[in-house]
C-alpha cells in the first residue's frame, strides 16, 4: 500500500524501512507515470532520491543501471528493447540532478523539455528549479529519522493530472 492516507487528504505521506522498499515504492509509482510527466524529488543528501529513482526505471522498463546523475547533470535512460527489436512499452526516463546548478536559467539550459512530451523526466534536487518545466507535477520529499533508516516520503501532486492520478491510485487499494 503506497498511499495509505485516502483521497481526502492529499497530500500522502508513508515511511520507508528499507533500500528495498524504497525501490518497491518507486516500481509502484512507474505504474501511474506516463509521458509528459514531471517529478520533483527533495531530500537531504542520502536520503534515497536516486534509489526511488532506480525503482521508478525498474518499473518503467528502462535501460540502467540508473545511477545519481549529480556530474553529468541529466541522463536518459530509454525503454529497454524486447527480444523481437521492439521497443518496450513504456516511455523513456530523463534523469536530472539541480544539486549543482544555480537557477532556473541553468536548468532551461539543460533543455529538459526537449524529451518532456516522450518521456518521464524525474528532477533529484529540483524544488525551486524545475517547477516551471510542466505545471501539473508530482513532488515528492524524502526526509530521514534522525535516529533510524526509516524514511518518510510525502507525495504531492499539482495539477489535475496528479490530484486525478494520486486519487485513483488510493481507490485501487
Amino acid at each position: 500500500m503506497i498511499f495509505p492516507n485516502g483521497p481526502a487528504r492529499l497530500p500522502t505521506t508513508t515511511r520507508i524501512a528499507t533500500d528495498v522498499a524504497m525501490r518497491d515504492l518507486g516500481r509502484q509509482l512507474a505504474g501511474l507515470l506516463r509521458a509528459g510527466d514531471l517529478v520533483i524529488l527533495t531530500g537531504p543528501l542520502g536520503a534515497g532520491k536516486t534509489t526511488l529513482v532506480q525503482g521508478i526505471g525498474a518499473g518503467l522498463g528502462v535501460r540502467g543501471p540508473v545511477t545519481s546523475p549529480t556530474f553529468v547533470i541529466a541522463r536518459v535512460h530509454p525503454v529497454v528493447s524486447g527480444l523481437s527489436g521492439a521497443s518496450g512499452s513504456g516511455p523513456a526516463l530523463v534523469h536530472a540532478d539541480a544539486y549543482r546548478l544555480g537557477s532556473i536559467s541553468e536548468v532551461d539550459d539543460l533543455d529538459l523539455d526537449t524529451d518532456a512530451a516522450t518521456a518521464v523526466t524525474v528532477v533529484e534536487w529540483g524544488a525551486g528549479l524545475a517547477e516551471g518545466l510542466a505545471q501539473d507535477r508530482l513532488e515528492i520529499s524524502i526526509e530521514p529519522d534522525a535516529d533510524s533508516d526509516v524514511r518518510t516520503v510525502q507525495l504531492n501532486g499539482h495539477g489535475a493530472r496528479w490530484n486525478d492520478a494520486l486519487m485513483e491510485a488510493v481507490d485501487r487499494l
